[in-house]
């Protein structure tokens, strides 16, 4: 059984996606800065497919096995402590 989103939603901090197995999903926008930048008209710009979500305006992509997997924006290289 693959698991997709069925609906995402958003306030001020946080990006809500059901899915469809019941559970419903709550990611920090800071996990992903295009998100967290972006005007609530662009992020309600949202499509969804069997693998995950897209915003076409915003260039982000963000699969559904990442979420569960509880990864963030892995285009951005991890800071190292010294």
């Amino acid at each position: 059984m693959t698991i997709s989103a069925t609906s995402v939603r958003f306030d001020e901090h946080t990006m809500w996606v059901e899915l469809s197995d019941g559970r419903t999903l709550g990611i920090p926008l800071a996990w992903f800065p295009r998100l967290l930048h972006a005007a609530p008209d662009e992020r309600e710009q949202v499509e969804l497919s069997r693998g995950g979500l897209h915003w076409e305006a915003l260039d982000e992509d963000i699969s559904v096995a990442g979420l569960l997997a509880g990864r963030g924006d892995i285009t951005r290289s991890a800071e190292h402590a010294a």
